[in-house]
């Protein structure tokens, strides 16, 4: 059915420009600008996909010109299209989907930092990631900027004094109707370096802009410029401090797709058991952060202590705790002893009883719903326009999950169900990801009960370059896409991961 439903879609992208398989789920659409417009519109509202993200490459030592690249995914028909934008270097400029798409926003203001490409038509044409200080005309991801590069600032008065990214008309017409309230870069409540430009009526903050990126580390930079395509993985996977591995798993997917690698089933096999023991340490550590924020430190406690079960199990099967350090391009570095099988489905069926009896209690006390019913509530159709994936999505109402409708790894060897609510409240993604949990146990369970006996590592030549290549897994938080291309010296030519928060 997917198969059939795949032919129809060629067949309708093909009106607007030339269809490429790019590999096996992955379509590219080389399209013309005038089609922009409609064929997003169709992708992410009539067909019912959503907008992954927009990728910038400067292509000039490739084809003389830059790239501008739009993902999507349909999960009705099991794959991502991605629309392929060839910007001449005398014009530099494209068309802006976010007037249509708001989810956009950070994807074309990141390439306009980064590549110097201007978006018409784009809502909040200003710096996103850039320091304030950073100069005009310099673009630290063309390939001519080398990734070793000092930077002399200049001053630039206004935007420092305002601290904003705004221009400076927009800040003197907020400034003349609301009181401005500067948050940070550096304040008690914020976890990170981050700026956020209040405008307030009495209580009400009526308007707010956002400046962060402030410990931003330029890895898509050093990974073209210096890293091979096997040290990568290690990089990507300090990507997230939390939630890792699956963006390794993600990159390696990439890579492996790009290049026609088949990865043995074993390899499969413990990647999928890694994910899922990563999404349940990843949801325990969300709970106790959710409950000590409520108020309730007793559940941060006890979640918390769930927690270290599932950490220990990562330390025995990886040797760390936390950056597990498995994956190379076509496999696994590591085995699981036979040995260690039957400790671990202990662990997780004890871990498992007390999350149900400690969850149960937890959800009938009447504090606890109080502060989480009809609280914070985002609705479905918001969540569609600000393209919102993961829990927070399915807590929404929009059924959607990678493991489901775009299998990798062992997913597509196992059952398990989808978690999705209606409410869009914070007690509906407190139950989703308590459900997903116990899920994420049935699914080891399930993969430790078939591990196949095949090699952990696929034997390839060299990748080839010019390839292009798509990498997506479900992390514990919505889903993660790695973009790459393929290039010589055993290095990618372009790599661009998004994580699922951005």
């Amino acid at each position: 059915m997917v198969i059939s439903k795949c032919k129809e879609l060629i067949e309708l992208l093909n009106r607007y420009g030339r269809v490429i398989e790019i590999h096996d789920g992955a379509l590219l659409v080389e399209i013309d600008e005038y089609c922009l417009h409609e064929l997003s519109e169709l992708l992410h509202w009539k067909l019912n996909g959503y907008y992954t993200t927009s990728i910038g490459v400067d292509e000039r030592p490739l084809n003389g010109s830059f790239g501008v690249y739009h993902a999507f995914v349909l999960d009705d028909y099991g794959c991502y299209v991605i629309l392929y934008i060839k910007v001449s270097t005398g014009l530099l400029k494209t068309t802006s989907i976010t007037p249509i798409i708001p989810g956009a926003n950070w994807a074309e203001r990141e390439i306009m930092d980064f590549l110097g490409i201007r978006f018409i038509d784009h809502p909040e044409p200003y710096r996103l990631i850039l320091p304030f200080d950073w100069p005009d005309g310099i673009y630290p991801l063309r390939k001519d900027f080398p990734y070793n590069c000092k930077v002399s600032v200049k001053d630039k008065i206004d935007e420092i004094v305002h601290g904003s990214t705004s221009t400076v008309k927009d800040v003197e017409e907020l400034s003349s109707r609301y009181t401005l309230v500067p948050l940070g870069p550096y304040h008690p409540a914020l976890h990170e370096p981050e700026y956020f430009e209040l405008y307030v009526d009495g209580e009400k903050i009526v308007d707010a802009r956002y400046k962060g990126f402030m410990v931003h580390r330029g890895m898509e930079k050093l990974a073209e410029s210096r890293l091979t395509y096997n040290q990568i993985p290690f990089l990507a996977e300090r990507i997230c401090g939390i939630c890792g591995f699956t963006h390794n798993t993600a990159y390696c997917q990439a890579v492996e797709n790009a290049a026609g690698i088949d990865v043995p089933e074993r390899a499969l096999f413990i990647r999928s058991l890694l994910l899922e023991l990563e999404r349940i340490h990843s949801h325990l550590l969300w709970f106790g952060v959710a409950f000590h924020l409520l108020g309730f430190d007793t559940g941060f406690m006890i979640t918390w202590r769930l927690r270290e079960d599932i950490m220990n199990i990562a330390e025995l099967l990886t040797g760390n705790r936390k950056t597990y350090g498995m994956n190379l391009i076509g496999g696994v570095r590591r085995d699981v002893k036979e040995e260690n099988i039957e400790y671990i489905k202990r662990v997780l069926k004890n871990l498992e009883n007390e999350f149900r009896d400690y969850m149960e209690s937890i959800f009938s006390m009447n504090e606890l719903v109080k502060r989480t019913k009809e609280i914070g509530i985002l609705s479905k159709e918001d969540a569609r326009k600000l393209c919102v994936l993961g829990p927070h999505a399915r807590a929404s109402g929009l059924k959607t999950d990678v493991r489901k409708y775009h299998p990798y790894a062992a997913y597509k060897y196992v059952d398990f169900q989808v978690p999705v609510r209606d409410e869009g409240d914070v007690l509906a993604r407190l139950l989703v990801r308590y459900e997903e949990i116990l899920e994420s146990i049935n699914i080891i369970n399930q993969l430790l009960d078939n591990l196949p006996s095949t090699p952990l590592l696929a034997e390839y030549d060299s990748i080839p370059e010019k390839r292009l290549g798509v990498g997506v897994t479900e992390a514990p938080r919505g889903e993660d896409f790695h973009f790459v291309i393929t290039g010589r010296d055993n290095k990618v030519y372009r790599w661009r991961p998004r994580a699922p928060s951005y």
